[in-house]
C-alpha cells in the first residue's frame, strides 16, 4: 500500500466553497534541449524499495529532471526515447520501465526476473552515467507537465481535483516513486480517470490506493466525485497483451518439454 493511505490533508472542506478557492495558475514551461549533469562529481546511490516488488527507486541525491518538468516515464515497448540514461538501462535484460521523478529513478523489472542480478547493473549503469555528467535528457524541448494545470475552461470542481491531486496526493504517491495523471472528470457520473505511473503501474496494492486513498480523499473535500478509474494508453493495453501472448507460449513450451 502506498504512503498515500497515511496522508492527513490540512486544508478544510470550507477552503474549496465557492468564493474561498483559490486555485494556482500554472504556466508551461520548457527546459533545454539536453539537461546536462554536473560533470566530475562524486555520486552515492541509495535505493528504497516499494509497495511494488519488482520496482526499486534509486536516489543518487541530485536532480535527474529540471524543475520545468515534472515526471517523465519511459516503456520498453515505446520507439520513441529521448533519454541515452534510459536507453543504456533497457539495454539489461529484464529492466521493463524506466521512471523519473524530480531526484529519483524508479526502475520497474519483469516478474521473472529477480533483483539479485538486476540490482548490481543497474546500480552500476546509474553510477557510470551521471558520475561522468552525461546527460540525462536530449533531443526536442518537452513541455513541463500539464495534467493539474488549472485552465480558465475548467469548471470549479475540475479545478479542485487538480489542485488537490497536484499538491496533496502526487507527493505522497511519488514518495513510493510513482506518479498518478488526471486524464478527465465526468461530471454526469462523478467519475475521475487518472493513469498510474512507476511503481504504481504494476504494483498489486494499486487497486487499493485508488479506491481507499485517492477516491476517498477526494470524496472527502469534493462529494461530487463518485468514483475513481485507472486509464491505460492504447500502446500500453497493446504490449499487456502481447506479453500476455509471450508467457502463455513460454508455458505451453514448458509443459511439452515435460512431457
Amino acid at each position: 500500500m502506498f504512503a498515500l493511505k497515511n496522508l492527513r490533508l490540512s486544508l478544510s472542506r470550507n477552503s474549496f466553497q465557492a468564493g474561498t478557492f483559490n486555485p494556482r495558475l500554472l504556466r508551461r514551461n520548457a527546459f533545454p534541449l539536453a539537461f546536462q549533469m554536473p560533470s566530475s562529481r562524486s555520486i552515492w546511490i541509495r535505493s528504497e524499495e516499494t509497495p511494488n516488488e519488482n520496482a526499486i527507486k534509486f536516489l543518487p541525491g541530485l536532480d535527474i529532471l529540471p524543475p520545468t518538468i515534472g515526471t517523465l516515464e519511459y516503456m520498453r515497448s515505446q520507439e520513441f526515447n529521448n533519454s541515452p540514461l534510459a536507453e543504456k538501462l533497457f539495454g539489461i535484460p529484464g529492466v521493463k520501465s524506466i521512471f523519473y521523478g524530480r531526484d529519483f529513478i524508479t526502475v520497474s523489472k519483469d516478474e521473472s526476473q529477480s533483483w539479485s542480478r538486476l540490482k548490481p547493473e543497474v546500480f552500476s549503469t546509474i553510477m557510470e552515467h551521471l558520475s561522468n555528467g552525461e546527460t540525462v535528457l536530449s533531443g526536442d524541448p518537452l513541455n513541463g507537465p500539464s495534467d493539474t494545470q488549472i485552465l480558465e475552461s475548467d469548471s470549479q470542481i475540475v479545478a479542485m481535483i487538480k489542485e488537490l491531486l497536484e499538491t496533496s496526493i502526487r507527493p505522497s504517491i511519488q514518495e513510493d516513486g510513482g506518479d498518478v495523471e488526471f486524464r478527465g472528470f465526468d461530471e454526469e457520473t462523478g467519475m475521475v480517470s487518472l493513469k498510474l505511473r512507476g511503481a504504481c503501474r504494476s504494483c498489486s496494492s494499486s487497486a487499493v490506493t485508488l479506491k481507499s486513498g485517492i477516491q476517498q480523499m477526494l470524496n472527502h473535500y469534493i462529494p461530487e466525485v463518485r468514483e475513481v478509474n485507472q486509464v491505460l494508453d492504447p500502446e500500453e493495453e497493446i504490449a499487456i497483451s502481447e506479453f500476455e501472448k509471450f508467457e502463455n507460449r513460454i508455458h505451453q513450451n514448458q509443459q511439452k518439454e515435460e512431457k
